[in-house]
């Protein structure tokens, strides 16, 4: 009796629930997050959720992760604030882009080349390609005033922001981002002030491109009257930013770069990175010590993965998911119901401005600088008023004009003025380090045997003397074996198609060692000739769409040949001197479709120069000559083909005429070993990438074998007749900070063999 009262008791406060019993039942179910998932309810309110990303480079991929993670357990974001690398994820998820589509686009994107400024070669000017491969030392410098200047980075980030445009073209140039599908905030640092500053308005990609301006990589990036670069030096896990935007919980995501051992800090700038690193992990620890305890902190675990690794992105993305999935049993409470879900994604995908479709361009405004004239800029865009807005085609005309080589950055937006109009504002940002621009190039050979030499090249340039593209150019080489200085002015004809006029004016000295009768044994010179020369001429540029260029033009020449030192005339061994001064026509050809310039894996390189001479007869010279590489590549492997001809065309030909022997020119040889009026030449290479292997110094290391073959001979009716003489090669190379390295050894007939140690550029 007793257990029955106890229980009536117990019903009786329940009664007046017992009408609400079919409502209770109607309620939805709590989420289900596949196989892992538990039950949860939901609350009446919701606490406003915000997504704290911090800066890490390639390791942001792991946000990727942490997104799909929170995505596959329907866990709303409210907003989110992020720095650096942070900024570009959060802010591209926040215009409106899906975790699952983000990583879609970045995996058909190389991010490096992206990141570095890197475009396809074929793509630049000829001039560029043809400073690139005489000039492989990368060092941004020139001259204002007088003052030596420096990039202020390393890259411009010209092509980081076009793409962030593009994937954002929807959004106007001047936006609230509290108005995107989730508001949105991004963190960078006053150069100036060395203060925070919380960019929440404005344009979304320059927003971006701003935050991940990283000190020593990516040039500082103006916004107003401020500059700016990476805002990891004064928040990298903005913490306090997400609080200022309203948020109840934070799910912050530090994918920080730990600090390395001091053991493992080997050059000054290791260092420096280190320093940079203390500052920010000072910061991060700050922005750590405000999350509470209903806030959730994910930190991937990327062991090996480093700042620009990112060729690795599915291995950061795997490390976000695994950490997201590690707070499990947190992040489930934040959970939506299946309904609300999918009211939330509805909500976010009709939410934030966008330009109309039909967005017709009212006006174009050119911003350039003092020396370019907006004409120029003006002139290479076929876009005009009254065309419809279409951000990426505009991208890629701005692209094209930046990869000539004038810019920092050429960039666009759309603004819309009070007054209702539509105006297209480009931007022509003129490089900081100009208006002249030196360039360097440094090569060193040792045989280990006494003999070697060194090569320092400085070059000038200095464009847009005038307002039609003015250029003048100078090429100075300094080394153990001859000196040159040439100096050119390019006056651009014809508009804009590329085509100049060329007056120039070349000195040089150089010094051959001449071998006995060009012996094919090891052996030392018998004698050294000084050559002198002296030229002066015109040519006529005509550029061949992206192949390369074609030079013609006439030109006085003065060449001097002379022997250092001789023997006595009873001797029977005596050198003869010779010169020679007539005008000389000349036709030279240059194709270059090379990927690299330094270690190619694909494309073709050919360079073919005629000249006739109209001197007199005993005195007119006349020759030939080509040469031409292929590279092809399957995987790792890459396969090097290279040819050479010369040929005299002259009755009475003097001087040394062509050389063969040395380094990657029958490496077994001493330089300039075989001379003769005519050349043949032809070189097969097999190179292994070692990119699994690091070597201290080099970047893209490689193993080659190379087999060579080639001849000289004086008389025409030999041309071409064997015996060849030949060489094999092994040898590690790779770029280094000062260009291309190789290492190796040279094995030639009759047990000739060389020893090499090389620095600078091969054919």
């Amino acid at each position: 009796m007793r257990r029955r009262l106890r229980g009536l008791l117990l019903v009786l406060p329940l009664l007046p629930l017992l009408p609400m019993l079919p409502l209770l039942a109607a309620l939805p179910k709590p989420a289900h997050a596949g196989e892992d998932s538990s039950l949860q309810t939901t609350p009446a309110k919701r606490p406003r959720i915000c997504l704290v990303l911090s800066g890490g480079g390639a390791r942001g991929y792991a946000h990727l992760g942490v997104l799909q993670y929170l995505e596959q357990l329907h866990i709303p974001i409210d907003c989110i604030a992020g720095t650096s690398m942070g900024a570009l994820i959060g802010g591209l998820y926040a215009s409106g882009i899906g975790a699952d589509e983000l990583e879609r686009r970045l995996a058909a994107t190389n991010l490096s080349d992206i990141a570095f400024d890197r475009d396809e070669r074929s793509r630049l000017p000829q001039s560029q390609r043809e400073d690139e491969f005489q000039y492989p030392i990368s060092l941004a410098a020139g001259l204002d005033g007088g003052k030596l200047k420096l990039a202020s980075g390393l890259v411009q980030g010209n092509k980081l922001l076009t793409l962030l445009q593009n994937w954002t073209a929807q959004l106007p140039a001047d936006i609230d981002f509290a108005s995107l599908p989730i508001p949105f905030r991004a963190v960078a640092t006053d150069l100036s002030q060395g203060s925070e500053v919380v960019l929440e308005r404005g344009s979304l990609p320059r927003a971006m491109r701003a935050s991940m301006a990283v000190p020593g990589l990516f040039a500082p990036f103006a916004i107003g009257s401020r500059t700016l670069v990476d805002g990891g030096l004064v928040s990298n896990l903005p913490v306090q930013t997400a609080r200022d935007m309203g948020a109840d919980v934070v799910i912050a995501v530090n994918i920080a770069t730990p600090l390395q051992d001091a053991a493992q800090l080997q050059s000054p700038t290791a260092v420096a990175q280190q320093m940079v690193g203390i500052l920010i992990q000072q910061n991060v620890k700050a922005q750590k010590a405000l999350l509470g305890r209903g806030d959730v902190l994910i930190e991937p675990h990327m062991e090996g993965m480093s700042f620009t690794d990112f060729a690795r992105g599915k291995d950061g993305i795997n490390a976000g998911w695994e950490a997201a999935q590690a707070q499990q049993a947190r992040l489930l409470q934040l959970s939506l119901a299946p309904q609300e879900w999918q009211a939330y994604l509805a909500a976010r995908q009709h939410a934030g401005p966008a330009l109309a479709g039909a967005t017709r361009i009212d006006a174009i405004e050119i911003r350039s600088g003092s020396h370019i004239p907006a004409s120029y800029v003006r002139g290479r865009l076929a876009v005009r008023e009254g065309d419809l807005y279409d951000a990426q085609q505009i991208n890629q005309q701005l692209a094209q004009l930046a990869s000539h080589g004038d810019f920092n950055a050429v960039t666009q937006e759309l603004v819309r003025r009070e007054d209702g109009s539509n105006v297209l504002v480009i931007e022509a940002e003129e490089k900081s380090w100009g208006p002249q621009y030196l360039l360097f190039g440094l090569g060193l050979s040792n045989s280990f045997n006494g003999h070697g030499g060194f090569n320092l090249q400085i070059g000038h340039r200095y464009p847009w003397i005038n307002d039609s593209g003015l250029e003048w150019r100078n090429d100075l080489l300094l080394g153990a074996k001859g000196a040159s200085l040439e100096s050119e002015l390019r006056q651009p004809i014809w508009g804009g198609s590329g085509s100049y006029l060329a007056p120039y004016v070349q000195i040089r000295r150089r010094y051959v060692d001449v071998y006995l009768d060009g012996s094919d044994v090891k052996a030392s010179p018998v004698n050294e000739y000084r050559i002198d020369s002296a030229i002066a001429g015109l040519d006529l540029g005509v550029p061949l769409s992206r192949l390369g260029e074609l030079r013609m033009g006439m030109s006085y020449q003065h060449v001097k040949y002379s022997p250092s030192y001789n023997l006595p005339p009873d001797s029977g061994a005596q050198f003869q001197s010779y010169q020679s001064s007539q005008p000389v026509a000349r036709l030279r050809l240059t194709i270059d479709q090379l990927d690299d310039v330094l270690f190619p894996r694909k494309g073709y390189y050919l360079s073919a120069e005629a000249n006739r001479g109209f001197g007199g007869e005993e005195r007119r010279f006349s020759d030939l000559q080509a040469k031409t590489l292929w590279a092809f590549s399957r995987d790792s492997n890459t396969l090097n083909v290279a040819l050479e001809g010369a040929s005299s065309l002259s009755a009475n030909s003097a001087g040394l005429g062509f050389t063969l022997g040395g380094f990657q020119h029958l490496s077994a040889y001493a330089p300039d070993q075989f001379f003769g009026n005519y050349l043949l030449y032809g070189r097969l290479s097999w190179l292994r990438d070692l990119a699994d292997d690091a070597l201290p110094g080099l970047r893209k290391p490689v193993l080659g074998i190379s087999a060579e073959a080639g001849n000289v001979w004086q008389n025409r009716d030999a041309f071409g007749d064997g015996p060849y003489k030949k060489s094999l090669s092994l040898f590690l190379g790779g770029s280094s900070p000062v260009g291309p390295l190789y290492f190796g050894v040279a094995l030639g007939q009759q047990g000739v063999w060389n020893l090499y140690l090389q620095l600078g550029r091969v054919f």
